[in-house]
């Protein structure tokens, strides 16, 4: 056996995926829920999409313990923000914030997040803060592991204006692409929609998303996987 599979203080490998999608009114982020360290699925049902105010979400991806500390401290600045100012903060203060944190503490941290949410001023935005600290803002934004498998279908799929409809519908069809091709990425997919009506959290199960390639149905028992073999007859 590998000794180095035994050595805690070596790096693990982290995977995940997530995205954030703009449409005509708002937005649509969408995550898998697998949290995997190294060969180790740790959770397979982690929620990956946090609230950083009533209007605002951020997706995580890296190492948990750095996006949700992350996501802590933003999400109690804002919340000051929003006392002083005595209205909610936009979009882009907690992109900022996000890029603050993870830029003055880059040496630190393993993490990269999308932010994203909708705001009176700008409507719905999604912002990239990638390893590093540097803020992006694009029509759409994908991260974690899963997303080098995405980048040409997102070049395909994507397109200014659309639906509501279809953005969730291209969001559930991309993580289960990903979750398909990456063994980091797995479990259900949960997106959360927001516009100007509020925000929307939907949840869709492993067992209900659309098969790619040679993927095998789900099944409650790996013996539904063997066919049957008539027994024989006995001999007396």
């Amino acid at each position: 056996m590998d000794k180095s599979l035994l050595d805690v203080e070596q790096p693990h490998s982290m995977g995940t995926t997530i995205i954030g999608v703009t449409y005509n009114g708002g937005v649509v982020l969408g995550a898998d829920s697998r949290t995997s360290t190294g060969m180790y699925v740790a959770n397979r049902a982690s929620d990956k999409i946090t609230q950083l105010t009533d209007n605002v979400y951020v997706c995580r991806s890296g190492s948990a313990a750095d996006s949700q500390v992350v996501s802590d401290y933003v999400r109690y600045f804002l919340h000051q923000h929003t006392i002083q100012l005595g209205q909610p903060a936009t979009v882009k203060v907690a992109a900022s914030l996000v890029r603050q944190l993870s830029y003055n503490n880059k040496a630190m941290l393993q993490t990269g997040m999308i932010v994203g949410g909708w705001d009176k001023y700008e409507g719905g935005k999604i912002y990239g803060v990638p390893l590093g600290g540097t803020l992006l803002e694009q029509p759409f934004a994908i991260g974690g592991s899963g997303s080098s498998y995405l980048y040409g279908f997102f070049d395909q799929a994507w397109r200014e204006g659309m639906s509501q409809e279809e953005a969730e519908k291209l969001v559930v069809t991309a993580v289960s692409l990903a979750i398909a091709r990456d063994g980091a990425s797995g479990g259900v997919v949960r997106t959360v929609t927001i516009n100007k009506d509020g925000v929307k959290r939907k949840f869709y199960p492993g067992d209900t998303l659309p098969l790619w390639h040679e993927e095998m149905e789900a099944v409650n028992s790996l013996l539904d996987t063997v066919p049957a073999a008539s027994p024989e007859p006995m001999v007396s």
